[in-house]
């Protein structure tokens, strides 16, 4: 039998298993194509980080629609095709999101969605708009998308898990990363003498208040 063929026979027969419930054939399957999706992935974000989460999420979503996958097509071509197209989703959802932020840091009424409040709402009103503009895009694109929808889109953590297809626990372990990662980005503006004003003594007496 040609190794080619043997080959497609033996992703047939994981598919096969797959489908049917075999989480280890699945893990099969992933580690075979991992490192192409990966570097679809990361061709779209260019961040080590970023792709791997990416990847990680078109996976997700390759696994929920595998019974779709037509069996007499080459399933390396149909994952590749099925990667690109979900970049190109996800591309385009960064894009709105920075829209988001235009608009969103622009208003007055920028407040967190529940009572436990993150880094957003300790800024004082004057220094948000800048601020806030500044420690956002500091952040990786999944950890500020995670802290948009629940601090400022107000969304709760089962409607931005159905929203970015994840986990709710992974979305509230980006959420508290991310409003971690934005509080050092807020200490750090600050500790290098940030004031809309101009004086830096307003700065250094807010530095420790976080």
């Amino acid at each position: 039998m040609p190794a080619d063929q043997s080959s497609q026979d033996a992703l047939e027969a994981l598919i096969q298993r797959c489908l049917q419930g075999d989480q280890a054939a699945w893990e099969a399957i992933v580690r075979q194509h991992w490192r192409k999706v990966f570097n679809v992935a990361y061709k779209f974000v260019a961040k080590h980080e970023e792709a791997e989460d990416l990847t990680q999420e078109i996976f997700l979503k390759v696994f929920k629609s595998l019974d779709t996958f037509d069996r007499r097509a080459n399933f390396q071509t149909w994952l590749i095709s099925v990667s690109r197209n979900l970049c190109i989703d996800h591309y385009r959802s960064v894009r709105k999101e920075r829209q988001t932020i235009d608009r969103a840091v622009d208003t007055s009424d920028i407040a967190p969605a529940s009572p436990e409040p993150g880094p957003i709402a300790a800024l004082e009103q004057r220094d948000r708009v800048v601020l806030l503009r500044q420690a956002l895009a500091a952040l990786p694109e999944t950890l500020r998308t995670a802290v948009l929808l629940r601090d400022i889109q107000e969304l709760s953590y089962q409607e931005i898990a159905d929203q970015l297809q994840l986990p709710e626990g992974t979305v509230k372990s980006r959420i508290n990363r991310g409003r971690t990662e934005l509080a050092r980005q807020i200490r750090k503006l600050r500790g290098a003498d940030y004031s809309p004003s101009g004086s830096s003594s307003n700065a250094s007496s807010r530095t420790g208040a976080y």
